[in-house]
């Protein structure tokens, strides 16, 4: 029942005009969720996917576009600060800039940055940005709006996709956020630096994982509104007759990122990865994971 009612919040909080995305044949939106972002030191498990992250933000900004990315995009329950992230990954901010300059990025608070539920505090984190090599001041993400939900809609058969992180419903990271964080910045950020991993985690506990994935469906099938989502890091999209649930994946895996892109009214899930061609030289390639689902197929 939480998980209903959380999940119905965000829907009826979503309703207003500039929270819903209108699908057309010319619609070209990437999704990406749990990057993780952190310090830039052993714990930061975003960095060895950095430049497989950036090639592939600059190849969806030089083809047009958008960005959504929905929830725990930093890591600030192993860090204390945002200014740590975003000095670590300064070359970052600095692309998703250019997309949040053309209207074109739409940031999502998940779990694990929290903390940017409060308008004040995002407000402070996100307007200057510190550039330590020019040691010049710029403005990063001045008047930003931070999202927990959004809607796509599909202008030809009306059919709805709620988007949101996806730890709504999930009360160790949803109202228990706090003392999660707390055994994570104390205790988990240690320890999984020597292989340990923390079991409380949907991303590693297959069980909660799945209880999550259970829940949300039963909420698609009742209300007949698709789900968007990241958070258990498991991609995915859905099977002929399967109910209208996509994950994005996340950005921490060790071989590489994985998104969902929506072309036209058309969504691919996709993995960028680093491998040898022909040659023996590693490049950074783009590879479709399953077969592209249209609105058409999408089963409410």
């Amino acid at each position: 029942m939480f998980d209903d009612n959380r999940l119905t919040k965000c829907y009826n909080n979503s309703l207003d005009k500039d929270d819903v995305i209108q699908v057309t044949e010319e619609t070209k939106l990437i999704f990406f969720s749990d990057i993780h972002r952190g310090d830039n030191s052993v714990s930061d498990e975003f960095a060895h996917n950095r430049n497989v992250y950036m090639f592939a933000l600059k190849h969806y900004f030089n083809n047009g576009f958008q960005y959504l990315e929905i929830g725990d995009g930093d890591e600030l329950w192993e860090n204390t600060k945002f200014e740590y992230i975003r000095s670590a990954h300064s070359d970052v901010f600095s692309l998703i800039k250019k997309y949040y300059d053309e209207d074109r990025f739409y940031y999502f608070y998940g779990n694990h940055n929290m903390i940017f539920s409060r308008d004040c505090k995002a407000e402070k984190s996100f307007t200057n940005m510190c550039d330590d090599f020019l040691d010049i001041n710029s403005t990063l993400f001045p008047n930003i709006k931070i999202k927990e939900s959004m809607i796509l809609k599909d202008v030809i058969t009306q059919k709805e996709l709620l988007m949101i992180h996806g730890h709504q419903g999930d009360f160790v990271n949803d109202r228990g956020w706090i003392i999660s964080m707390f055994f994570v910045r104390v205790f988990w950020r240690y320890m999984h630096r020597v292989g340990f991993q923390n079991p409380a985690s949907p991303s590693k506990n297959i069980i909660k994982r799945h209880k999550i994935e259970i829940n949300f469906s039963k909420w698609i099938k009742r209300n007949h509104i698709g789900i968007l989502c990241g958070h258990t890091h498991r991609a995915k999209l859905p099977e002929k007759g399967d109910a209208a649930y996509l994950n994005t994946g996340c950005c921490i895996h060790p071989r590489g990122i994985t998104g969902i892109e929506l072309v036209g009214r058309k969504f691919s899930l996709v993995h960028w990865c680093v491998v040898p061609d022909e040659k023996g030289s590693m490049v950074i390639k783009k590879e479709v994971m399953k077969e592209p689902i249209s609105f058409d197929e999408i089963e409410l």
